[in-house]
């Protein structure tokens, strides 16, 4: 249940606060100790939590980072709702990645890092990431089909998804493997600016 005006109830936000703490505890092991290595007792314990708490929120191990895959374009979706139609969309897109409800998810940048990198070379979780991007595209496309005037069944709309989503997933894990990082905004805006995204 949610709140008025389409806000979480402070029960969702909860719920939201300890999947998000369950994916930052079982990243940080996965990064220091291993996925092979990490049990779900060990994340739980780390985590504060108990083992019946942990599967209420994650079906395996490998589900763990799932919310941090998905809390992301899940916030861009809803930032990029509200801006103008008339908006470019990489300048809306832009606006919408750097709001203050999206910077929060990247608030601790070395976490933010190596919550990517374990999501890019765990093949279990990798898996995880790419079937979520369907998911994350099917979000997208409402609003996406919104800004153009066009039927959310159409392909181009849907082709529209997956090149931002990708984009903004390249931009990401480059960012995360770069030894002086650079600003992951000015990042995300050259690879939009490199796919053409309001040409398309």
């Amino acid at each position: 249940m949610t709140a008025a005006r389409g806000r979480p109830s402070l029960t969702e936000r909860r719920r939201q606060e300890t999947r998000l703490e369950i994916a930052e505890t079982a990243a940080a092991l996965f990064s220091d100790q291993g996925y092979e290595a990490t049990t779900v007792e060990d994340i739980a314990s780390a985590a504060g939590i108990s083992l019946r708490t942990f599967y209420r929120y994650c079906a395996a191990k490998e589900d763990a980072l799932t919310p941090v895959m998905t809390a992301s374009v899940g916030v861009l979706v809803e930032e990029l709702a509200r801006r103008p139609v008339d908006e470019p969309l990489s300048s809306a897109v832009q606006a919408s990645f750097t709001s203050s409800a999206a910077a929060r998810q990247l608030a601790d940048r070395e976490q933010a890092r190596r919550l990517v990198r374990v999501m890019g070379t765990v093949p279990a979780i990798r898996m995880r990431w790419l079937a979520a991007g369907r998911e994350m595209q099917d979000q997208l496309v409402p609003v996406l089909a919104a800004r153009k005037g066009a039927p959310e069944n159409s392909m181009e709309v849907r082709l529209l998804a997956c090149a931002l989503l990708d984009g903004i997933s390249v931009a990401m894990e480059h960012w995360a493997w770069q030894d002086e990082p650079e600003d992951v905004a000015e990042l995300t805006r050259r690879a939009l600016r490199y796919l053409r995204i309001d040409e398309l």
